[in-house]
């Protein structure tokens, strides 16, 4: 994430803005926080644009009908404004890295991350197709990872952008060494081209190539028209799926649902990324928590007797009583305190529970502040992870445990927060009984 710029707003709505996630031609993607404190990734489009009837009609269709679509896999419009001086729209915010990204950095996935990510991505496309809707933009860059499963970004809405700019005959839309030959030649697309794009994707995370090299734009244009696919560094159980989705004709390629179910085997059971993915993944999960915080409001640290009041100082109250004064408490951290003053335990992914509990005093918990020094003690605020560290999914399990252990270190080193967290990590070795005893024991 980028810092912001002098001409970028604060607010979009009712929308924080806190940072740049990437910019391009028709705008800027910005990162928000919702009023309710979820993150968002808000696409703001220049008002230029936007002084044109012809866009704003295309817009607020493509937004309509992206609305509909909802499938696990592909992020979600949840928020837009169609009639703004410089329209935008609101997804939701996944913090992994692109595949770009992870295949680029780390190597190509093992073949069944590959199928997992080919079943996974081609029930996106079947929601998106079933919306009426061409993604056109199907690319490693527009694929998200998370723990649970990759996400699709940017359908329909690349076709909405697009469109504007599409006044003369013979445009290609779309990435080179990813696109159609349809796309390729400027011809009319539908879903099939969706599918050739998958194919090359599934390509490049199975090897880190591009099925038809790479180079000057028009030598990879050409090569998506005439040539044969490169598929001789694909694993073999992978080239029969993905020889047919990159067959030059669209009436050849397979449906999104027949991808889907050629590699829907792959999908359960255990973690579908390698170590080092996961571990980036949870790195930037654990770096979100360090943003600011949404805005704050005051409270008086007595109002209600909850478990966010402040420690008994001895000042200000002329009698030994709690010190009165309105200290600024942020409605995200409140809501979390309030949840969990009686002890509460949380489902996680990957079979992975957490579970949260109260001190139940204010004792600093690491032996600073407290005392007759005169300095400010802070409770204490015991949480547990519970998660497998050594078993079949223990990838996911350390992962997860880094990204706790990340976010407590962050939570711990801020001279505001108003308690201190204190972690407990217990392995249940993937083993499900074990994992409920330990739960209900915890």
């Amino acid at each position: 994430m980028e810092p912001l710029r002098s001409t970028d707003p604060a607010r979009i709505a009712g929308y924080r803005v806190l940072g740049r996630l990437g910019s391009g031609g028709m705008g800027v993607v910005l990162l928000g926080r919702s009023p309710g404190g979820a993150l968002v990734a808000i696409k703001l489009i220049r008002a230029e644009y936007a002084d044109d009837a012809g866009f704003r009609a295309r817009f607020r269709r493509e937004v309509a009908i992206a609305r509909q679509v909802r499938n696990r896999w592909a992020v979600p419009v949840v928020d837009a404004d169609t009639e703004a001086a410089a329209p935008w729209l609101a997804t939701e915010f996944v913090p992994g890295p692109a595949l770009s990204e992870a295949v680029g950095g780390g190597g190509p996935l093992p073949e069944r991350g590959v199928r997992a990510l080919g079943s996974m991505l081609a029930e996106a496309l079947e929601a998106v197709h079933a919306a009426g809707l061409v993604h056109r933009d199907v690319k490693p860059g527009n694929v998200l990872l998370g723990l649970d499963g990759p996400r699709l970004i940017d359908f329909g809405i690349a076709r909405a952008l697009d469109d504007t700019v599409l006044t003369a005959t013979d445009v290609i839309v779309g990435s080179p060494g990813f696109l159609s030959p349809e796309q390729a030649q400027g011809r009319r697309i539908g879903p099939a081209s969706d599918v050739f794009s998958l194919g090359c994707v599934l390509v490049y995370a199975a090897t880190g190539g591009r099925p038809f090299g790479s180079g000057p734009v028009e030598a990879m244009l050409f090569r998506t028209v005439h040539d044969t696919a490169d598929l001789s560094a694909l694993p073999p159980g992978l080239v029969p799926v993905v020889q047919a989705c990159l067959s030059k004709d669209p009436g050849d390629r397979p449906a999104a649902a027949d991808i889907r179910r050629a590699f829907a085997e792959d999908v359960s059971g255990g973690s579908w990324l390698p170590g080092p993915v996961t571990h980036l993944i949870a790195e930037r999960s654990a770096r979100m928590l360090a943003l600011p915080d949404i805005d704050a409001t005051s409270l008086d640290a007595r109002s209600d007797g909850g478990p966010f009041d402040g420690p008994d100082t001895g000042a200000g109250t002329g009698g030994g009583g709690r010190d009165t004064t309105a200290v600024p408490v942020p409605v995200a951290r409140r809501r979390f305190l309030a949840y969990v003053a009686g002890g509460a335990t949380l489902a996680a992914t990957g079979g992975t529970a957490a579970w949260l509990a109260s001190s139940g005093d204010d004792k600093d918990p690491v032996g600073k502040g407290g005392g007759d020094d005169g300095k400010t003690t802070r409770p204490e605020l015991r949480i547990g992870l519970q998660a497998d560290l050594s078993g079949p999914s223990a990838a996911l399990g350390r992962g997860q445990d880094r990204a706790a252990r990340l976010a407590v270190a962050e939570h711990n080193a801020r001279g505001d927060a108003p308690f201190t967290l204190r972690l407990t990590t217990i392995d249940d070795g993937g083993d499900e009984q074990r994992a409920v005893c330990l739960l209900y024991t915890s």
